[in-house]
């Protein structure tokens, strides 16, 4: 095999991966689409099982627009549900003089020793 022969391998073995990264990717698009009945979803796959490349090329012509459109919204979703985790468990963590206050409370209820509290304040105030 020669080095321009190796080359071409390469090349077509790039192509062949970007093209069933695109065939994926419009598969999953038109299966996460609100706007289409399941006819149409059908239909589009059968389409690109029975002409893929044409299909491919169809579809990214027609709807590209609006799969961006979705893919910003779904990362927008993602972003605001992400968000929304982190305030709720940084929320979680009482601050020290809470952790102290309740840790005095039991320890004046004799719940815990003098040690304990003495523990807790340590770790609550590092």
């Amino acid at each position: 095999m020669s080095f321009g022969e190796f080359l071409w391998s390469i090349l077509i073995f790039y192509f062949i991966f970007v093209y069933f990264m695109m065939l994926f990717r419009v598969i999953m698009d038109v299966f996460r689409r609100d706007d289409l009945s399941g006819w149409g979803k059908a239909g589009w796959f059968l389409l690109l099982l029975i002409f893929p490349l044409l299909g491919v090329l169809i579809y990214v012509i027609a709807y590209g627009g609006s799969m961006v459109r979705r893919d910003v919204a779904g990362a927008q979703q993602a972003q605001v549900a992400q968000d929304a985790y982190i305030r709720q468990v940084a929320g979680s963590t009482p601050d020290p003089a809470t952790q102290i206050a309740k840790a005095k409370d039991l320890a004046d209820s004799g719940a815990i020793t003098q040690q304990e509290f003495e523990s807790i304040k340590a770790k609550a105030l590092a």
